[in-house]
């Protein structure tokens, strides 16, 4: 029996004079559902640009696989803001002000001001902004006559910039301290800056990325990210099963970045990226290796190191309700990495990549009341292969908290192939905290053979395997706190903890 518990301690200091309420990797507290549509009564005034608050009937159900047609033309889009109290107002009777720009929450919209009012697109509009990570909770009200209709969104937004410091320790590197840095609405575009840095007595490693995304609003203009890092930790490849020469575990280390351009299709995100990664097998000193006890290659250029440029091309399809936490609807990615020989290893291959998850509300045991943890069957279902040559540390490494839990990192399997499908039934319990039950099915394809070195088979990794569990969810003025208890199918048990859901 292995028991396996993971400590974290974050403290949590907010730019700007924020609350504690925002972090960089908070989940959304929003309640709404796809049915937060609200028909305002026919009396409500506008004033200038802002509608006055009040008499609102509650929520009016809505069917999204229908369509309204009419001949009833958009009027008018306004956008409010909410602070945390819900109120459209500060202590000086003026209209609380938000970050993001109203002109770029317009853009996004495809129901525009002269346009034939549809029900479906509204629909669409009011998903496609609570998909925004900036963005914590979105609403809608309608006020319509038999001629026209006024639609007034109403946004609450997630708490930006955010300053995070937090410190632990792990079997690499021992004692360490982290600051990190997030925005996700840089001058009120959405514009994404997500920084960190971690220092250690062994090492510094940091990972910093910009993201400045595609605009609708502006179709001839590309969005773009960029990306540096630096990190190192125990290798899930070559496990400690088989240890270097000096008994060492094999550390791994990696660096690089990329630039990448995204663009999108309708409901389609496509991105392609240019990407650099060294990566070098090492000691506990840190010192480059070659090989293991047994004289097993570590690297394609046998020194130890392997250079990888590759180009990424990659579809999404996000039919989510809500980015953070969602309670229906399913995404869709697709990717491909060809590797270029250039470097160290003179790599030349192609990485597949399909992802898919899926959201099914149920209601098995709850009254159906909006909660931060809905009730809902999740299921994912992972494949990938790669074709050519590459490093053996980048083999799909099967096993682990995000993977199949029960495992270690890495414990199922080491391949050139494989398949994930998991199942999770999330369920409330009290409030803020959240049960789940899962199962999780792995499996290498029989590939593990096919790659440099046979790490895998020599670790006598099994191939394939499957673990069973439940866990805890807990939401938090951190984020979403996630405990599993796992059970594999040889009878290990691991508990780990982490933030954020499983998929």
């Amino acid at each position: 029996m292995y028991i396996q518990i993971a400590v974290v301690a974050i403290a949590v200091i907010l730019i700007a004079g924020e609350n504690l309420e925002a972090v960089a990797d908070s989940q959304s507290s929003t309640e709404d559902g796809i049915n937060s549509i609200v028909t305002t009564k026919p009396t409500l005034q506008i004033e200038g640009e802002y509608a006055k608050y009040g008499d609102y009937i509650g929520l009016t159900p809505v069917d999204s696989q229908s369509v309204e047609f009419s001949q009833r033309i958009v009027k008018d889009i306004q956008i409010r803001f909410v602070n945390n109290k819900d109120q459209l107002l500060d202590d000086k009777g003026q209209p609380i002000k938000g970050r993001t720009q109203k002109e770029f929450i317009i853009g996004l919209l495809k129901l525009k001001p002269g346009e034939v009012f549809r029900q479906d697109l509204l629909e669409a509009d009011l998903q496609r902004l609570r998909r925004l990570e900036s963005f914590n909770e979105v609403n809608v009200y309608r006020q319509e006559d038999a001629k026209s209709v006024n639609l007034i969104y109403e946004i609450k937004e997630r708490n930006f910039p955010s300053l995070i410091l937090g410190g632990g320790s792990n079997e690499d590197v021992g004692l360490f301290g982290r600051v990190g840095y997030k925005d996700e609405n840089i001058s009120g575009l959405n514009d994404k800056l997500d920084t960190t840095v971690q220092i250690s007595g062994k090492d510094v490693q940091f990972n910093g990325q910009f993201t400045s995304r595609y605009r609708p609003e502006e179709p001839n203009r590309l969005g773009y990210t960029i990306r540096a890092f630096r990190n190192r930790n125990i290798s899930g490849t070559f496990n400690e099963d088989i240890r270097l020469s000096n008994g060492d575990k094999v550390r791994e280390g990696r660096f690089g970045g990329s630039v990448g351009v995204l663009r999108s299709f309708d409901e389609w995100d496509a991105a392609i990226s240019l990407n650099y990664t060294r990566i070098s097998l090492r000691d506990r000193d840190y010192k480059v290796v070659q090989v293991d006890s047994l004289g097993n290659p570590l690297s394609v250029s046998g020194t130890g190191i392997d250079d990888l440029f590759t180009v990424l091309f990659s579809v999404s399809r996000d039919q989510r309700d809500r980015r953070e936490n969602p309670t229906q609807g399913s995404i869709l990615t697709l990717s491909t990495e060809q590797a270029i020989p250039i470097g160290l290893g003179n790599i030349s291959s192609n990485r597949l990549q399909g992802d898919y998850i899926q959201y099914l509300p149920v209601s098995w045991i709850g009254n159906g009341r909006p909660t931060d943890n809905p009730e809902m069957l999740a299921i994912n279902l992972q494949i990938g292969t790669t074709i050519g040559d590459f490093p053996p540390a980048d083999a799909f490494n099967i096993g682990g908290l995000d993977s199949v839990r029960g495992y270690g990192y890495g414990k199922v399997a080491s391949g050139r192939s494989y398949g994930l499908a998991s199942v999770e039934y999330r369920f409330p319990i009290y409030y803020s905290i959240g049960g789940v039950l899962f199962t999780d099915f792995a499996s290498d394809f029989g590939s593990s053979e096919t790659v440099l070195g046979e790490p895998g088979v020599l670790r006598d990794k099994p191939g394939s395997g499957f673990g069973y569990g439940l866990g805890l969810r807990v939401k938090s003025s951190f984020g979403l706190i996630r405990g599993d208890l796992g059970i594999s199918d040889r009878g290990e048990l691991r508990f780990e903890v982490t933030t954020g859901q499983r998929f």
